[in-house]
């Protein structure tokens, strides 16, 4: 299977986004050959604005900007962007609603070696707390490129997560549609539901395979907007299956498993499992390895089914 990183979609993304919309600036802190900003730089440098390492002056330049007219695309680390710019992103960003596109990469465990400081497993979370913030997380390169052509289109504040590692090509991108609150069910199924975002839906749908094999049918959605959730799809799952689980590269705290929990247990009171990162924090080692060690796989996702069937 062809893999390839959520960042490199998003470079290329960019490039092509800056032909057809002349509007569009992008903005890193000198992080543009990790983020893969670069690849707009080298079309378009006129429209390309490094701002150094300052996260507080990228969404603060971004929202200038973007009160002159520009749909803005700030990027550098998910730890930086979420974390360091809270502030700036909650108060000059969300508060007065502004058209900025916040675009952080290195997110989650996979980001690898950089290790605990620099791996974001709380972003979802902070972002999800703002009001009126869009909080897209693509599964695949596909989805990247289609999320960021659509983010672009979207008048308001909008944070896209992406990451370092490479993760295989799930969908075509001919045919593959996505929009901005809609979930895909990707496998349907009657005994349980999978709800899956960014690099888990992989992970997701390997999980369904093998159970199927041994008679357990699994219906598997790709949450590529975690906020606002599809609860359409996400209830219709519910009242169909006999439980949900939830898979995310991300605390378990605050995350997806949360989002979806806390609508269900408004509308339809349903069993929730979440798989995700514990109440720990990230460390040193190359993202294939810290995915095994905090259990982000197929394995882990078959084993809580199975246990709670």
């Amino acid at each position: 299977m062809i893999k390839k990183a959520t960042r490199e979609a998003y470079g290329e993304a960019l490039a092509e986004l800056g032909k057809i919309n002349e509007n569009v600036v992008v903005l890193d802190a000198d992080l543009s050959g990790s983020t893969k900003t670069s690849s707009f730089k080298k079309v378009f440098p006129e429209r390309h604005i490094n701002v150094g390492i300052a996260e507080a002056d990228l969404v603060g330049t971004a929202a200038g900007l973007a009160t002159c007219g520009k749909t803005v695309f700030a990027s550098t680390f998910a730890m930086f962007e979420a974390g360091r710019a809270f502030e700036q992103i909650r108060n000059t960003v969300a508060y007065p609603k502004l058209n900025v596109k916040l675009a952080p990469t290195h997110a989650g465990i996979s980001v690898g070696e950089d290790g605990g400081s620099h791996q974001s497993v709380e972003d979802i979370a902070l972002m999800r707390s703002i009001p009126g913030m869009v909080v897209l997380s693509p599964a695949d390169a596909t989805e990247t490129k289609k999320m960021v052509f659509a983010a672009a289109e979207y008048d308001g504040p909008v944070y896209i997560r992406m990451g370092r590692l490479g993760v295989p090509v799930l969908f075509d991108e001919e045919t593959y549609d996505f929009q901005i609150g809609v979930a895909n069910t990707l496998k349907d199924g009657k005994d349980v539901t999978i709800a899956a975002t960014g690099l888990m839906t992989y992970e997701a749908l390997k999980a369904a395979e093998e159970l199927e094999k041994e008679g357990i049918s699994v219906r598997v959605i790709n949450v590529g907007t975690i906020k606002p959730l599809d609860g359409e799809t996400i209830l219709k799952a519910a009242q169909e299956t006999k439980f949900i689980v939830t898979a995310e590269e991300h605390s378990v705290i605050g995350g997806l498993g949360s989002a979806v929990s806390e609508f269900l247990s408004e509308v339809h009171p349903t069993k929730v499992k979440k798989v995700g990162i514990y109440d720990k924090f990230g460390q040193s080692g190359t993202g294939n390895e810290l995915l095994e060690k905090y259990e982000l796989t197929a394995a882990k996702l078959i084993s809580v089914i199975k246990e709670n069937l």
